[in-house]
């Protein structure tokens, strides 16, 4: 293919495949995901099991958050 007939392959290209609507979904639900996180701060007493544990609910909240797109990413990974 000569350069002259070849397709644009700029960063222009690269950013608008990047940019898909799935991708903008995730990363908007992330970002709100994030805020909701942050805005609750206060300590709360969290049963684990058996014992049972004062933590910041941020913290709780993060971690849930973590665990979950662990499991998401293994399970996309196996299809």
């Amino acid at each position: 293919m000569s350069p002259k007939t070849r397709p644009d392959t700029g960063a222009g290209g690269r950013t608008h495949e990047f940019l898909t609507p799935g991708r903008i979904a995730l990363l908007v639900l992330g970002v709100l995901g994030l805020i909701f996180i942050f805005e609750n701060t206060r300590q709360v007493k969290i049963r684990l099991l058996i014992p049972e544990v004062t933590m910041p609910l941020w913290l709780a909240l993060a971690a849930v958050a973590v665990i979950g797109g662990l499991c998401g990413a293994y399970l996309f990974r196996r299809r």
